[in-house]
């Protein structure tokens, strides 16, 4: 037992003991085991590459079933991703297996952005079990865990190099999620073509620092096969669900009018090495370096985004309630910055308004003021023609009542003086 002066971290004072007789703590790993096969396990796998390349095929030739798939068009407007999720049982060993498909992907005529749904989809299952994680009653054990184990990539066999499309999506993903790069339908090109073809593209991988998937050589008992298959990659691999008897054995292959090709033939292409290292050998090893690696990457990010810390200025272990206060107070800081912005920007426009309401005011009057005097002025004109109307009336009275008081005599000389005074009056 550590003494009291000792550090909690400090393991100086742990002594090794022999037993004297059995315990029985030598059965933890089949507890182990017995615990991992009632709960299953869950793989996830996401396959990258253009419409027809021969995705589907090489899942259900590597799962040796066939999962459900509908039939994508060439013309689809933007990349999406489609997950579905199968249960899967071998033996006594249960697996949830999710099956990522990038439909539309390499079909568009601007390829610029079509990495970015699949970053998006990767980081959205990275926080959904973040979130999960982070929770006060969080139940992992339960929890269905939807992040991508491994990225299968899928390269045209055209036995040149990799195109500009390839190259960027793989540089944005090395770094969340692990690659294995496959060239699809690689019984189109010749034994030597693929070879060449094999070392271009790893050569172009390097140049650009692309990091693929290196299967693991720490475990002395695959480290051997492991290291020999890192010198395999990319896998050269066909698919097929197509099978026909040859010999006493059912084959799956794919027949053409000069001959077949057997998928489980390791001389006609690489289905079963990749088999073997994706699914007999190495699949605990996707899952670990997901949650080891890619996982503990995303999450070191966010909460360093969050402001989280471990150690302060000097130092010193930063306990979660100070990183939590920390964080608070500068967020709180930032919302009072942000307030008085937003306030002197509603005054200052407030002003503004107020500025264009006084002068509309203005205009308003001035408008109303050269309107009255229009209107002042248009009263005075008909004021003087009703006057002027009111005189003619009255002379035509006066006209009228000349004419009635001298009806037998000279009406000219009347009318006359009358159209006399009236020009007179005029």
């Amino acid at each position: 037992m550590a003494s009291p002066n000792t550090s909690p971290r400090s393991n100086v004072d742990i002594r090794t003991l022999s037993l004297s007789g059995h315990v029985g703590f030598d059965s933890l790993p089949q507890q182990l085991v017995n615990k991992c096969i009632s709960q299953g396990f869950c793989f996830n796998i996401l396959c990258i590459g253009e419409t027809g390349i021969g995705k589907s095929t090489l899942i259900n030739s590597l799962f040796n079933t066939s999962f459900e798939d509908y039939q994508s068009t060439h013309f689809e407007p933007s990349v999406k991703l489609k997950a579905q999720t199968y249960d899967l049982q071998e033996s006594n060993v249960n697996l949830k297996l999710t099956i990522v498909n990038t439909v539309g992907f390499g079909d568009q005529i601007n390829k610029e952005d079509s990495y970015i749904p699949i970053v998006n989809y990767i980081d959205r299952q990275f926080e959904a079990y973040l979130q999960e994680e982070t929770k006060i009653k969080r139940a992992l054990y339960r929890y269905h865990d939807t992040r991508i184990h491994v990225c299968l990539y899928f390269i045209a066999p055209t036995g040149h190099s990799l195109k500009n499309l390839d190259l960027l999506t793989m540089k944005s993903l090395d770094c969340k999620v692990n690659i294995i790069p496959v060239i699809a339908k690689a019984d189109v090109i010749s034994k030597s073509e693929l070879q060449r073809f094999k070392t271009r593209l790893l050569s172009e991988l390097v140049k650009n620092a692309v990091k693929i998937y290196q299967f693991p050589i720490d475990d002395d008992t695959f480290s051997k096969r492991n290291a020999d298959m890192n010198g395999h990659l990319p896998f050269a691999v066909v698919g097929s669900m197509e099978e026909i008897m040859i010999g006493n054995k059912m084959v799956k292959v794919r027949q053409y009018p000069w001959g077949i090709v057997q998928v489980e033939n390791e001389s006609h292409c690489d289905f079963v090495k990749l088999r073997e290292m994706l699914i007999c050998i190495n699949m605990e090893d996707l899952r670990e370096q997901t949650h080891a690696r890619h996982y503990e990457l995303y999450r070191r990010c966010r909460l360093e985004e969050m402001g989280f810390r471990d150690n302060g200025p000097s130092d010193k272990l930063v306990s979660f309630q100070e990183s939590h206060d920390f964080k608070k107070n500068e967020y709180m800081g930032d919302v009072q910055k942000k307030e008085e912005e937003m306030r002197q920007k509603f005054v200052q426009k407030v002003r503004e308004k107020e500025t264009v309401l006084k002068e509309a005011e203005r205009e308003i009057m001035n408008r109303y003021e050269h309107l009255r005097r229009l209107d002042h002025d248009e009263r005075l004109k008909l004021e003087e023609k009703r006057q002027r109307l009111e005189e003619e009336w009255s002379l035509f009275n006066q006209m009228k009542a000349a004419t009635e008081f001298y009806p037998g005599q000279g009406y000219g000389n009347v009318s006359g003086s009358l159209k006399r005074d009236r020009k007179n009056f005029m």
